[in-house]
């Protein structure tokens, strides 16, 4: 009887090396983990018949033996051996099957790496999961491959609805300190240049904050367009009528946090007056704040979204990660305080590079692998 040991490296190498010398079929006795790798032994499937043919022949002649020297009443050939053997063949193979199952997963583990990666990129676990499993079903456990499903999973406005070149009413929502008046200040300029300072209004919900006006009038005196401030529904109504000359009126809004119960009061006011909103998030914000931001502010009248302060978030992850998981669509991006230089269009090339670029060094945030990760998932 011919038992085989393979030594490898890795189980799915041991286990080509049993198929290619064993066949398909051929049964693991054992396996076990040794310095440098793994040891299996096993054996050819036409060596198990072959034990299963001589053990029943054997019984046989046992048998007639037995009835030559006391010449019982016939008794009925049972083949309780063959029975076990069998059982012990199904057993094996079944062993077999786990194994196989192991060189499956350990080949998942491939992707371990660029679980980590994504992580630590600060994309969510939910997110990376999804892409990871793409990857897998699409054989593309690379970087590039996850470069490329994002690309197909990030949104980015066309050309023909451009709200600098379309033309209307926009206001800018999002929590306090994301860049809403600077923004604001940033489109006024880009459309003061194609279409100018006569054509473009601001406008500011905003009679809260101290300075807040004043903020939005110096880039309004600046650029030389009007600057209205607003109180309530029916004022915002009338003033838009009164401005209906315009290319573009862009509302600045009061910063408030996504909790605060005057979001739904401030949606209910634009919602009346029919004003389509620009989500803008904070690049620098965690993955979980972003996702409440977006819970709290998103609604069917908020046609897209606008990331901040990309020059401050030291990883890119958690943004493009809500921008994919809630569809939003991108209309530009911005990394800096200067009017109006710092306002761009959006660059998935970019942002992808941003995201994924390898910090300088490592955090108390960083997650590395273990060393041993071949049975990750």
């Amino acid at each position: 009887m011919s038992i085989r040991k393979f030594i490898a490296t890795t189980s799915r190498q041991a286990l080509k090396d049993i198929r290619t010398e064993l066949g398909d079929e051929a049964v693991i006795l054992s396996n076990r983990k040794i310095e440098g790798g793994v040891e299996i032994i096993a054996l050819a499937n036409d060596e198990v018949t072959k034990l299963t043919q001589s053990a029943v022949a054997n019984k046989a002649v046992a048998v007639k033996q037995l009835e030559l020297l006391t010449r019982p009443a016939p008794i009925t050939l049972e083949s309780s051996i063959l029975s076990e053997i069998k059982a012990m063949q199904s057993m094996l193979q079944q062993q077999f099957a786990a194994l196989a199952k192991n060189g499956v997963q350990q080949s998942h583990s491939d992707t371990s790496g660029l679980l980590y990666k994504m992580l630590n990129a600060g994309f969510s676990a939910e997110l990376a999961r999804r892409l990871l499993e793409k990857l897998v079903a699409g054989k593309m456990q690379s970087a590039s491959g996850i470069n490329q499903v994002l690309k197909r999973n990030l949104r980015v406005v066309s050309e023909d609805n451009d709200i600098v070149d379309k033309g209307g009413v926009y206001a800018l929502i999002g929590p306090t300190g994301v860049g809403k008046t600077t923004t604001t200040a940033k489109l006024a300029a880009r459309a003061v240049v194609r279409y100018g300072a006569e054509r473009v209004a601001l406008l500011t919900t905003d009679s809260y904050r101290i300075g807040a006006y004043e903020q939005l009038k110096i880039y309004g005196k600046i650029l030389g367009v009007e600057v209205h401030t607003i109180k309530g529904t029916e004022d915002l109504r009338l003033t838009i009528a009164s401005l209906h000359d315009k290319h573009l009126i862009l509302i600045d809004t009061m910063g408030m946090g996504q909790r605060d119960e005057r979001v739904a009061e401030q949606h209910a006011m634009f919602d009346a007056v029919g004003v389509p909103r620009l989500l803008l998030l904070n690049a620098a914000s965690s993955g979980e704040t972003l996702e409440d931001v977006v819970r709290k502010y998103h609604n069917t009248n908020v046609i897209g979204c606008i990331p901040t302060k990309l020059d401050e978030a030291v990883n890119l992850g958690a943004v493009l990660d809500v921008v994919v998981r809630h569809r939003l669509v991108m209309n530009y991006m911005t990394n800096g305080q200067c009017v109006p230089e710092d306002l761009h269009p959006i660059n998935l090339d970019y942002l992808l590079h941003r995201a994924f670029k390898p910090t300088e060094r490592k955090t108390p945030f960083t997650l590395t692998p273990r060393v041993d990760v071949s049975y990750a998932y």
